[in-house]
């Protein structure tokens, strides 16, 4: 099921961040589509839009209280329509968000769930006595801080959730909340929708029989980490082998609508790769694409990535693995790589990097800006999770600043009116949109050039990957697809290199790429973060 997608870079919008086009300070839908044309202009294969959905925000929009209507912060169906059209008319296919594991506390499903165990809703979610001592039935934690249970008093019970209490847990074993959903999917693919990102698939189902997790092994006196959840070892609350099935039933939805395509959210939880082949597996109907946010636990460094790309192993092969670097949850990777700093060399680099990796790609906003993770103040916070765990963790709202698009604009040109939701880095003004298409060296201008050449090569697109045998900091890829081959190189370092020729695979250079390295007769003279793309010889 790849094909269609394969080798696709998929645009990641964040609409409360992306473009208002109301001037109340929140980004909207309308915004997105007066903005499509810088989103086509850099040659991605398709927009993946957060949600949008009717919600209370307490996880600005991941906790869903009507799946087929738009929060009128961010505008209507009209609106939705428009920008799906708009998108379309510029080659740009449109990739939704699909929260299944869990919705908002004020949805009627779960009102109706909650009012008692008689109603007709009563399984709709996951629910469970309590001990004969009162307590939860087990001792699972919530990712965002203190447990997974909530106790509702109308029914007597505990209710599940993995994230916020107010994120209570759908039972995706009840078939009639799986036919509930699929008829959501159906009403966004009838409409014209392209695909689905899935929202954490490794919490959708638990072990049914609830028992405890056992706690996660440390060094005797270790300092515990910031965040309880990372001292269990999560046996029993998430990635129950029952998720196999359900995704099979996910593909047969999709195998209704050819073209369509989806794409898996999975934790950073060991074996991730492992977990990407069997929810990708070619010749199995389920995923068509699935990512982790691994990458955002390593860091940027030959060993590193020879590691990942070694636990990957068949995910590689089968093209079914889609690579991020940067996200709307986790710190940006021009930051997490980069000390701290905002190096342009690293910020260019970047692209060419996720471009070369085999499978699809995600772009998040910003990200072809070179924009640093923000630094805000306390006050400025606004998301729970990192209010909760302020100051050592500082949450998700640094990422998710405002796009800069004009730099001399009030607010950078992301609203006309009202205070930003969040504040606008002085810093980012300097890497606005305006201020980077007239700088024919800026990171935007070489990831436009960058992603149209990669059109261009069919190796880079569906061939196949090895890593090449060079020496630290170097790294090397060979992509090939029949005769088209390319050896991408790049010095992961800040510090020049000068490597010998007789080093390095033979080729030669393929300077249309908007990259490159001078070198001689005896060898290559890498700059800080430089990358070199060479046709092999032979």
């Amino acid at each position: 099921m790849h094909s269609s997608w394969c080798g696709s870079v998929i645009y990641q919008i964040y609409p409360r961040s992306f473009a208002d086009a109301n001037g109340d300070g929140v980004g909207d839908l309308r915004g997105i589509t007066r903005r499509l044309d810088h989103v086509a202009a850099l040659g991605v294969d398709a927009i993946w839009i957060c949600p949008f959905y009717r919600s209370p925000m307490k996880d600005f929009g991941y906790d869903v209280a009507d799946y087929r209507d738009v929060d009128p912060l961010f505008g209507t169906l009209a609106d939705f329509k428009e920008l799906l059209a708009e998108a379309h008319a510029r080659g740009l296919k449109v990739m939704i968000d699909q929260v299944w594991s869990h919705s908002s506390d004020e949805h009627p499903w779960f009102r109706e769930s909650r009012s008692g165990r008689g109603s007709a809703k009563a399984r709709w979610y996951v629910w469970a006595d309590p001990r004969p001592d009162g307590a939860p039935p087990n001792n699972w934690l919530s990712v965002f801080g203190g447990g997974a249970w909530t106790w509702c008093p109308l029914r007597r019970q505990y209710y599940l959730h993995h994230f916020l209490s107010s994120q209570p847990q759908l039972d995706l074993r009840n078939d009639q909340v799986v036919a509930a959903l699929f008829a959501v999917a159906r009403f966004w693919l009838d409409m014209g929708v392209d695909g689905f990102r899935l929202d954490a698939v490794d919490f959708m189902f638990h072990d049914p029989g609830l028992g405890d997790n056992p706690p996660a092994l440390a060094e005797p006196g270790a300092t515990p980490p910031i965040r309880p959840f990372g001292m269990q070892m999560h046996l029993h609350d998430m990635m129950h082998a029952d998720l196999i099935p359900f995704l099979e039933r996910v593909g047969g939805l999709m195998a209704e609508y050819p073209g369509t395509a989806t794409l898996g959210e999975l934790s950073s939880e060991a074996d991730a790769f492992a977990r990407i082949v069997d929810y990708t597996a070619r010749g199995c109907a389920r995923l068509d694409l699935a990512y982790s946010l691994a990458l955002a636990k390593i860091a940027l460094a030959p060993a590193q990535l020879r590691l990942v790309f070694a636990s990957a192993g068949r995910a590689i092969d089968d093209l079914g693995v889609c690579w991020a670097f940067s996200n709307h949850d986790v710190v940006r990777a021009v930051t997490r790589w980069g000390d701290g700093g905002a190096d342009r060399r690293l910020a260019r680099m970047l692209p060419a990097l996720l471009a070369t990796l085999p499978g699809a790609a995600c772009l998040y906003q910003g990200e072809e800006l070179g924009l640093c993770e923000a630094e805000l103040a306390r006050a400025d916070l606004v998301d729970p999770y990192g209010i909760a765990f302020y100051p050592q963790f500082k949450g998700r709202d640094g990422a998710r600043t405002p796009m800069p698009w004009t730099a001399d604009a009030p607010a950078a040109g992301f609203t006309t009116g009202a205070k930003p939701w969040l504040p606008v880095p002085e810093q980012h003004r300097a890497l606005a949109v305006d201020r980077q298409l007239a700088d024919p060296g800026s990171v935007l201008n070489a990831t436009r050039r960058l992603l149209a050449w990669r059109k261009r090569h069919t190796a880079l697109l569906r061939g196949t990957a090895r890593l090449l045998d060079v020496a630290p900091p170097l790294l090397g890829i060979e992509r090939a697809d029949g005769r088209d081959r390319v050896l991408a190189l790049f010095n992961l370092s800040a510090r020049p290199l000068a490597v010998p020729r007789a080093a390095l695979p033979d080729g030669e250079p393929l300077g249309d790429s908007g990259y490159g390295v001078p070198g001689d007769s005896v060898c290559w003279r890498f700059g800080p973060y430089d990358v070199l793309f060479l046709q092999p010889v032979g």
